[in-house]
């Protein structure tokens, strides 16, 4: 199933600078492990080190929290849309990038 994943501004530069990528998956789990399989540099953005999505990273499908529906697991159905919203807390950044919450930065992570 053809699903659009929407790449957040501070993320971009790690999705070759696209707004948006067309990925097949049948469930959330799917389309985010395709689109880190095609982009590994955002892999260490999205997902900690034993694979979880990070506490600071927000997953939407179709303006819903996919945290309220079946999680990772929630289905994907033909053109649905999944926005990835990362947490934005003040800070500063030691490499001059977006901080998140927690100090968690995109540049330093």
């Amino acid at each position: 199933m053809a699903v659009k994943v929407i790449v957040p501004t501070p993320l971009r530069q790690y999705a070759g600078k696209k707004d948006s990528v067309e990925v097949n998956a049948k469930t959330v789990a799917e389309a985010l492990s395709s689109l880190t399989t095609q982009y590994g540099d955002l892999r260490r953005h999205l997902f900690t080190e034993d694979g979880k999505i990070r506490s600071f990273v927000n997953v939407y499908l179709n303006d819903e929290d996919i945290r309220y529906l079946q999680k990772e697991l929630t289905p994907l159905k033909d053109n649905d849309v999944l926005s990835i919203v990362p947490s934005i807390a003040g800070g500063a950044c030691l490499a001059g990038g977006a901080c998140l919450a927690g100090g968690a930065c995109l540049e330093c992570m």
